[in-house]
């Protein structure tokens, strides 16, 4: 257990849990991302609310990787289609105080999704948003897939208004620590963030034609070239790669047909 400002914390404190879409198209956007994913789509809608689950396997009780919603009528308009990553937190409340407290900003209050848990939609101090989530236990868990099995969120990427304040704020907020600093040159240093001990992102300061700071999200495919193929044949774009990173992997900055950022990552190209 770490010993923080707000007390003891549990080992899945700061680890990321979901990751979901807010589209204003969701029967486009699940059809694009289950073939150039190979999730398939499951409607989970509430009453009054329209949600479906992103899950990868076969079964009732296949892994969910993440989630799909239409833009809620107060936010069409306001802000573009986008990916939002979602952190398991303690104690929602005490940590969207946390963020307020230390410069962040709380973008929507804590609020309980019932039978689901309690979350709320939090900004670091240079406007990053995330979501955290305190879920509520479950009695038959869904399985997990392994952090590199396809279809899975592979990497987190913060493109943040300065690297190693971001990385100072995220670590005393969620316990993340630095695996190791790598120097992309003129881009300055990439820092690959760990949560108990296991590498699961990185962060690094904006380049300054980036509007604005932001997160993105990394799924994995099994080769890239052929993901390129369903990228383009669905309508998506891609702004950036193939490119090869340390280690060997190859990714692809992408846009969905909405108009979503997001990325793919693969063991070979």
């Amino acid at each position: 257990m770490l010993q923080t400002a707000s007390g003891s914390r549990s080992e899945t404190h700061g680890k990321f849990i979901w990751c979901e879409l807010m589209t204003p198209d969701t029967d486009a956007a699940g059809k694009f991302y289950s073939s150039v994913v190979g999730w398939k789509v499951k409607d989970a809608s509430m009453p009054g609310m329209s949600y479906f689950l992103f899950e990868m396997g076969e079964g009732d009780n296949c892994p969910g990787i993440g989630g799909m919603m239409n833009f809620p009528p107060e936010l069409e308009g306001k802000i573009p289609p986008n990916w939002t990553g979602y952190v398991a937190i303690d104690d929602v409340d005490r940590t969207a105080k946390d963020f307020a407290e230390n410069g962040g900003r709380v973008q929507r209050e804590p609020e309980d999704i019932p039978g689901i848990g309690r979350f709320a939609v939090v900004a670091d101090p240079h406007g990053a948003v995330i979501c955290i989530m305190t879920p509520l236990p479950m009695e038959s868990p869904p399985q997990e897939l392994a952090p590199e099995a396809v279809g899975n969120v592979g990497w987190r990427e913060l493109y943040a208004g300065n690297g190693q304040e971001a990385f100072d704020f995220y670590s005393k907020m969620f316990g993340w620590t630095l695996d190791h600093d790598f120097d992309m040159g003129p881009m300055g240093v990439y820092k690959i963030f760990s949560h108990n001990g296991r590498p699961v992102g990185g962060m690094m300061t904006k380049p300054a034609d980036m509007p604005m700071a932001c997160w993105s999200y990394y799924f994995n495919v099994e080769a890239i070239d052929v993901a390129i193929g369903r990228v383009t044949a669905g309508g998506g774009k891609i702004v950036n790669g193939p490119m090869e990173v340390p280690g060997g992997s190859w990714i692809v900055n992408c846009v969905d047909p909405q108009g979503a950022y997001f990325s793919l990552v693969a063991p070979k190209r």
